[in-house]
């Protein structure tokens, strides 16, 4: 065990943003729909596009850092399946918030950003 780099920093600094992130996804999820303000048209697609790239962002690199040897495509693939899974069950809890439904087209977008984050991720690096 290498005394400057114990495991639970590796978790704090790699993983504790994704499932805090995660959770934020979940409380914004939470609002009802009458609450959500109008900002502009689209708003809902771009926001579910971004919101998704940077949790794909923050996949990619927990993911690095955990399997470095993980290959590109693999990791790509892996971070894909995951945030879409996630996009699921955000989707299927917006059933149960008034005012919000669940919609074939967020899990499109969700799945957009998702590969656009970890294109961007690849791209950045």
């Amino acid at each position: 065990m290498d005394k400057n780099n114990p495991p639970m920093s590796g978790f704090i600094k790699y993983w504790l943003p994704v499932i805090i992130y995660a959770i934020l996804i979940f409380c914004l999820s939470s609002v009802p729909g009458k609450d959500i303000p109008r900002l502009f048209s689209g708003q809902s697609t771009f926001f579910h596009v971004i919101e998704y790239a940077i949790f794909a962002l923050l996949l990619n690199r927990a993911l690095k850092a955990r399997y470095p040897g993980l290959i590109y495509p693999r990791r790509i693939l892996l971070v894909f399946l995951l945030s879409f899974i996630y996009a699921i069950s955000d989707e299927f809890h917006q059933l149960f918030v008034p005012g919000r439904y669940a919609s074939g087209f967020d899990l499109f977008t969700d799945g957009l950003g998702s590969f656009l984050g970890s294109l961007f991720y690849r791209w950045q690096r």
